[in-house]
């Protein structure tokens, strides 16, 4: 396929799998609205739907497996996909789904934005399916971003207080099989936002922002799905990763009063 300027990039999808949310703070219509600000189309695998405001979550309804496995197939079979991007998947049930569909498809970027608990602290994968999520779907793919708690939760460790605490916590982490974590820093204080690339074996890779005061749900959602958009034209990891870091922070610094 052509790259970013060519014609057939500009058909390209990104399929996300992921959950709806009612409110449009987070989840699939965050995924699709970021995707499509890159000239790039979407296909969705919905894998809960939640009835949501911007202050909690009133509802989740899981889809079964198999629908989200059938969803999945049916935008392989229709579309050029070229990137995946996975954010909520609620059950352990889905996630075997989801892997097994993932590990017999043609080979494509995949970003894993491991959903754990909504902004306002409402659990959306159950506890006994974060193993599941580290053996089955953490290898397969590109590049996994977690928040400062979600590390912690997925590698069981107290919240990291420095970047000693985060680079031990992303080995760990490497140890299910992980080839590139991004620790995002935006749980973290000070007046730099700052994210973290890891790759095994090497010195990690800082994006640097200015930390800007505002409130916005969704912003994991944004960065996950701008480097699935920017895999999907070819760009390299890091490159992706520093213009969906740019991107995120122009929506963020829009949204000040």
């Amino acid at each position: 396929m052509a790259g970013s300027d060519g014609p057939v990039a500009m058909t390209s999808h990104v399929l996300i799998v992921a959950g709806s949310d009612s409110s449009g703070g987070a989840g699939i219509v965050r995924d699709v609205e970021t995707v499509s600000a890159f000239g790039l189309r979407s296909s969705v695998a919905v894998t809960a739907v939640t009835v949501q405001t911007h202050a909690r979550v009133e509802r989740i309804e899981q889809m079964p497996p198999d629908l989200v496995a059938q969803q999945m197939r049916a935008a392989f079979a229709a579309n050029p996909i070229a990137a995946v991007k996975i954010g909520m998947l609620g059950t352990a049930a889905t996630i075997d789904t989801v892997a097994s569909v993932l590990a017999s498809s043609l080979p494509v970027p995949m970003v894993l934005d491991p959903v754990l608990a909504s902004t306002s602290g409402r659990k959306l994968l159950a506890g006994n399916a974060i193993d599941a999520l580290k053996r089955k779907l953490v290898p397969l793919c590109t590049l996994v971003t977690p928040n400062l708690p979600e590390l912690a939760l997925l590698t069981g460790r107290p919240l990291a207080a420095s970047e000693g605490d985060i680079a031990s916590q992303a080995a760990k982490l490497f140890d299910t099989g992980a080839p590139a974590i991004l620790v995002k820093g935006g749980h973290a204080t000070g007046a730099t936002a700052t994210d973290l690339l890891f790759l095994p074996g090497r010195e990690p890779i800082r994006f640097e922002a200015s930390r800007i005061a505002v409130a916005m749900r969704g912003t994991g959602c944004m960065l996950a799905s701008a480097i699935a958009a920017h895999l999907a034209q070819y760009e390299t990891l890091e490159i992706s990763i520093g213009k969906a870091k740019r991107h995120v922070f122009a929506k963020l610094l829009a949204s000040r009063p």
